[in-house]
């Protein structure tokens, strides 16, 4: 008899007198596939069932986009796709994607498991789709995760795969609490979905609201003229018109070598730009820079910092306002920092206008995209810039600010319930395939 070590029993709680614990080798056949994506000539051509296949999707069915592949004839024999069979992703650059599974819908012919994937090929005593199940589950779960090895990239190896601990009730009942989590999850992952959808609406609602207040402003009764800017159209009379390069002084960033995060004085990095519209009060970065180095690339309020270079055009431009000065600081070598000249741009006005989708646009349209993007400070100095009054400035800054909190309340609540029906999910699927639920047992 094997015994099942305490920690593993605490994890799965107590289960139904009828319902036994044993290893998973004792009740499903478990193997790794070594089916790479190389194409070879004297190979058999196939479809692969990749990682991404299995870690998006519940269920693998026919109707995927499945890659093309090649594979020896023992290969097909021995890895290609089978009702209920479940297939687990074991290895990850991240712990948590360890062990997520996804179950065989049917008879695949043609059908490969590709490479850093596990096949459980459940025996007669045990169904796909309860395993499937119970692999989302805490405890078993759980033991795939603390199985895996690796620091920067974590794999999981067969010897705790097969060795790992299920909640086995009898097949009968297996399959009943499968057909009760299909409707169930079902159910869930439909709200999820709609809210889902709801926020995305928020955000092009929010994108929206920006794009045309600081293009268009709120007053729809002013004059208006033609920009001479095809996608800037139509814009306020009393606006002027003008290139960044007439509005203030640009410069790249400090390029220092060593630890961005390690210590010293305050160094504003491009995730800091990336993903704010202003500059956090406290970044992260920290570094041991001169005062020579803090003064010429110092922070100040009204300063705006752009994404300079990435691996694609699509993360070039991103742009952070500083609200407020940051004492001793400077920036790095992979921004852009244009500081207005004095009363042309105020600070929030500048917050919402460099995140319009239009300059966005323009600027992924003229850069060159080779191996790695960088944005030039000639082709970053050639962004049209609306300048209305800074009384307007302050107007339209202060709207969109009031509209933003609005949508933010929203989406903060949806984005709760969302998490909320995550964890709802997870806690039924747990409860479900451990006897939890009246019932079902």
């Amino acid at each position: 008899m094997t015994t099942v070590p305490e920690k593993v029993r605490r994890a799965y709680g107590s289960l139904p007198a009828h319902w036994r614990l044993e290893k998973l080798k004792f009740s499903a056949f478990v193997f790794n596939s070594n089916v790479d994506k190389t194409i070879a000539d004297d190979e058999y051509p196939v479809r692969l069932c990749n990682y991404t296949d299995v870690y998006y999707n519940d269920r693998i069915t026919p109707d995927l986009e499945f890659m093309d592949g090649s594979a020896t004839v023992a290969e097909i024999e021995k890895f290609q796709l089978k009702r209920n069979q479940v297939i687990i992703t074991k290895d990850s650059e991240e712990w948590d994607d360890i062990g997520i599974p996804a179950l065989v819908s049917e008879d695949m012919p043609g059908v490969l498991c590709g490479y850093h994937l596990s096949i459980f090929e459940p025996g007669p005593e045990l169904d796909g789709s309860f395993l499937s199940w119970l692999c989302r589950s805490d405890p078993l779960n759980d033991q795939f995760k603390l199985g895996a090895n690796g620091v920067t990239r974590y794999g999981l190896g067969q010897y705790p795969m097969k060795n790992a601990f299920i909640a086995l009730p009898p097949l009968e009942i297996q399959k009943r609490i499968a057909a009760f989590l299909d409707e169930k999850t079902k159910q869930i992952d439909s709200l999820i979905a709609k809210k889902q959808i709801l926020l995305k609406l928020l955000a092009e609602k929010r994108q929206a609201i920006i794009n045309q207040a600081v293009t268009k402003g709120f007053n729809t009764a002013i004059p208006m003229k033609d920009s001479g800017i095809e996608w800037l159209g139509q814009i306020p009379k009393h606006w002027e018109l003008k290139r960044l390069c007439f509005v203030g002084r640009s410069q790249n960033g400090i390029n220092i070598g060593g630890e961005f995060f390690g210590s010293g004085y305050p160094f504003v990095s491009y995730s800091d730009v990336y993903n704010n519209y202003s500059l956090p009060r406290e970044v992260v970065g920290l570094v041991e820079s001169s005062t020579a180095d803090r003064e010429r690339y110092s922070v100040e309020r009204g300063d705006i910092f752009f994404t300079r270079t990435s691996e694609t055009v699509e993360e070039i431009g991103f742009s952070s306002v500083c609200l407020e000065g940051i004492d001793d600081a400077c920036f790095a070598g992979f921004l852009i920092r244009v500081r207005p000249w004095a009363d042309t741009l105020i600070p929030e006005f500048s917050k919402y206008y460099f995140r319009q989708t239009g300059l966005r646009a323009f600027l992924v349209k003229e850069m060159n995209l080779v191996t790695r993007a960088s944005l030039s400070q000639s082709l970053l100095g050639s962004l049209p810039v609306l300048l209305p009054p800074l009384s307007e400035q302050k107007e339209i800054a202060s709207q969109i600010t009031s509209a933003m909190l609005q949508i933010d309340a929203i989406t903060a609540r949806c984005s709760t319930s969302i998490n909320q029906l995550s964890e709802y999910r997870s806690a039924l699927i747990t409860a479900a395939v451990t006897g939890k639920i009246g019932g079902l047992q």
